[in-house]
């Protein structure tokens, strides 16, 4: 049994289950965890049995789809209800999201019951003004999370096990409560994250679970910080319960492309990106928890909206026009009984408008993407992240066949798998197109951020002008979704064996900056001792300090030095390390590396000179 087969448990709930078990079991409960993921599930309607011995069962009621309580967990052995198997199963389960389901996710949101937490006093309204420092609620639940991510860099991945995650999760219900639903929200991914490591999960990437604890504790940080010495606002600082839809009238939406989404959250879907006559990108999907077997099934699943519904992949190359529309702040599109919609004609990218995303100067794209990744994830605007480039393939990189070789504009880009789930087309795609050297193409990827150039492919297209590009039939309008569709040979030109590509740049040689990474990395795979034996960094610092960054140099310094200062008692043993100390040395380390990375990226991103 995986942990898709296990209901949602609210984060709460998790909590009071784990911390009611004694010492003895706590030590006992990950290597329970694993014998409870090989029992057999049964589902029956609002029940789930899980069978975990002779004399042994476990039943979650989830009338909400979710566990809300803790006695709708119980066991029949003998030790319940402070039992190992209940623990065992609210520690595997994915965490349940504790706010009403989204509207473009799940259109019929009318009837879906909402489980939002209410929110403490400190919540603002218009009778009581917006305090200028956190309140001593918010300031207590911020302490909370910073001590419960500290106890987390301090363990790494491998030291954090269910007792840890249930501590995390524990702050973080602290915080929805206290109104601080940014940092609960990064909170809940670093401890979903925690867990697809643990599991081996092939959704799991270490970048992302960095970037969520660099989240967690910077705003921790910030709300522990006097307000005039942090550049954030105390309203960005506290972000928001759930995404709110506004007004917008009468649209006119354009299909660009679709993409597959499966989360180490255990979310999964298909989103669709439309553009209108002005070129602003709006999403509309269908993401719900589940596996890659429901995100391609969501992407020929017919969507509602309004009275018109239409599935993502016709959308791609289809088109929307809309009366009465509500979008959130980062463009997803609502899906209220107010909304009118009607199927119209789609454009291909090198038709108006969506020619004009490829037309946007390169200089000008980076400097979007860069310029937002400081935001909170919800807040960023649909497709603040993509790139539209016109390339032309080279090949493969060197040793490795996944990472298909293109240059544009005389440089040299990589473009590298989306996703790494094998029940998704990009790997395949990606190699045939790889085939053909000289192939002219018009993509859509979302930066890799760093020194080498790289995207993720999306996306791919027929590109404009004279040269060898895609043979698609006419009903796919110039473009294929490269985790959706799969590519064949008489897709594409003919091979010349001897293909003519001028114009491509010598690939540059590796930035220093992943020498930043790499010890940030490894502080939060490792924790506190690999750090400690990473041995001297002297040769880290000394590749920092010869291309000036020589405040990187001292960050590493501080960090390998925090983690291997810890005391020995009498008797020689170590003590427990100041997880205060290692904490605050790795966001500083990790905020510089993000920060720098911004620079590198629009500096090898530059066509000037």
């Amino acid at each position: 049994m995986s942990t898709q087969g296990l209901p949602p448990v609210a984060p709460d709930v998790t909590a009071d289950i784990v911390e009611a078990l004694t010492p003895r079991l706590r030590k006992r409960l990950d290597a329970a965890i694993g014998k409870l993921l090989a029992c057999p599930i049964e589902h029956d309607g609002d029940t789930v049995r899980i069978t975990v011995g002779e004399d042994a069962e476990l039943t979650l009621y989830i009338p909400t789809g979710a566990v809300t309580t803790t006695a709708d967990l119980r066991c029949s052995c003998l030790l319940a209800p402070a039992c190992v198997h209940r623990a065992a199963a609210a520690a595997a389960a994915p965490v349940a999201e504790p706010q009403a389901p989204d509207e473009t996710d799940t259109p019929n949101t009318s009837d879906a019951p909402d489980t939002t937490e209410p929110a403490e006093p400190a919540a603002t309204t218009a009778e009581s003004p917006t305090p200028a420092e956190p309140t001593p609620a918010e300031r207590a639940a911020a302490d909370a999370l910073w001590t419960a991510g500290a106890a987390i860099v301090d363990a790494g991945v491998d030291g954090a096990g269910a007792v840890l995650q249930a501590g995390l999760l524990r702050a973080a219900h602290t915080a929805r409560l206290a109104g601080l639903h940014r940092a609960a929200a990064a909170a809940v991914t670093v401890a979903t994250g925690l867990r697809a490591a643990r599991d081996r999960d092939p959704a799991y990437r270490l970048a992302d679970l960095v970037a969520a604890m660099r989240e967690l504790l910077d705003v921790a940080h910030a709300l522990r910080t006097p307000a005039a010495a942090y550049p954030q606002s105390l309203e960005l600082l506290r972000g928001t319960s759930r995404r709110a839809y506004a007004a917008a009238g009468s649209l006119r939406l354009y299909g660009l492309f679709t993409e597959p989404v499966l989360t180490a959250r255990g979310f999964a879907g298909a989103v669709t990106t439309t553009v209108d006559p002005a070129g602003t990108l709006r999403t509309i999907g269908d993401v719900a928890p589940g596996g890659a077997d429901r995100a391609i099934g969501a992407a020929t699943r017919a969507i509602r909206l309004g009275d018109t519904s239409i599935d993502p992949v016709a959308l791609t190359r289809a088109g929307l026009v809309v009366s009465g529309a509500t979008v959130s702040a980062n463009g997803r599109l609502g899906a209220g009984q107010a909304v009118r919609a009607a199927r119209a004609s789609g454009a291909a990218w090198t038709d108006e408008p969506l020619r004009a995303l490829w037309e946007t100067p390169l200089s000008a794209q980076i400097d979007r993407i860069v310029g937002h990744r400081d935001l909170p994830p919800d807040d960023r605007p649909a497709g603040a992240d993509l790139l539209f480039l016109d390339v032309t393939v080279l090949g493969t990189t060197t040793g490795a066949r996944d990472r298909l070789l293109a240059e544009c504009a005389g440089q040299s880009v990589h473009l590298l798998v989306a996703h790494a789930d094998p029940a998704f087309a990009y790997r395949d795609n990606l190699r045939l197109l790889a085939d053909r050297p000289g192939l002219r193409l018009r993509v859509v990827g979302r930066l890799e951020p760093g020194a080498d150039r790289a995207i993720r492919a999306l996306a791919v297209g027929v590109a404009p002008g004279e040269g060898p590009t895609l043979r698609l039939a006419e009903d796919r309008l110039g473009r294929i979704d490269l985790g959706l569709e799969r590519l064949h040979r008489a897709d594409l030109p003919a091979a010349d064996p001897t293909p003519s590509v001028t114009g491509a740049a010598e690939e540059p040689p590796p930035a220093p900056l992943y020498l930043m990474h790499r010890h940030v990395e490894r502080a939060i795979s490792g924790g506190r001792p690999v750090l400690a034996l990473a041995g001297s960094t002297a040769g880290d610092s000394a590749r920092l300090r010869r291309v000036g960054l020589a405040t990187g140099a001292l960050l590493v310094e501080r960090l390998t030095h925090v983690a291997a200062g810890r005391e020995r008692d009498v008797f020689g043993r170590l003590r427990a390390g100041d997880n205060d100390l290692l904490s605050a040395a790795w966001l500083a380390a990790a905020v510089y590396a993000q920060t720098v990375e911004g620079a590198l990226t629009r500096a090898v991103w530059s066509t000037e000179g």
